[in-house]
């Protein structure tokens, strides 16, 4: 049986993810790209333990569109605001 380094528990009951995700600060907004295209850009997750690629592919297939990973920045195609902070708050995480 493995055993989490940070939190003394085994893998299985690992509580490390949970609790970073907790004290993370993020931040949802909009923000007018080239051309006029809106982006939804969700920043603040910046902890180690959590898997930003797995969070971004997560969204972009909840929202059903295009999205990329830049700069510990999670930038979505479109304006989804609203859909963002249901689906962070579904995953666990406290948004502001």
């Amino acid at each position: 049986m493995n055993i989490c380094p940070k939190c003394g528990l085994p893998i299985e009951a690992c509580i490390c993810e949970k609790l970073a995700k907790s004290e993370q600060r993020i931040q949802i907004y909009t923000e007018r790209k080239r051309y006029g295209k809106i982006m939804t850009i969700v920043t603040g997750i910046e902890d180690k333990n959590i898997d930003m690629k797995k969070i971004a592919k997560e969204l972009k297939s909840e929202l059903a569109c295009g999205g990329t990973l830049k700069e510990n920045k999670i930038e979505l195609q479109g304006d989804h605001v609203k859909k963002v902070k249901e689906k962070l708050t579904e995953l666990g995480f406290t948004v502001e």
